[in-house]
């Protein structure tokens, strides 16, 4: 999946606006995050998989689809 398709998906099916993306990196706004992403990809000069933005926007992309996938029962309590 290209930059372009996940930028399709986000489009068709935005994520919540906070999310943690990893232990120590929480995401407060996704769309500025994405927005973000997308620039940097658009302007970055040199081959894609060495972009960092198309690194973090498939890792976002993979955790939204992973999260999506798990049924209601699986997610984690708040506390």
């Amino acid at each position: 999946m290209n930059h372009e398709e996940i930028k399709r998906h986000f489009e068709n099916n935005p994520p919540p606006k906070e999310v943690r993306l990893t232990e120590w990196a929480n995401i407060t706004d996704t769309q500025v995050f994405l927005s973000s992403c997308y620039s940097t990809i658009r302007n970055f000069n040199g081959p894609i998989d060495r972009c960092p933005a198309w690194w973090h926007l498939r890792d976002f992309y993979l955790l939204m689809k992973k999260t999506a996938d798990q049924p209601a029962s699986e997610e984690p309590a708040s506390e």
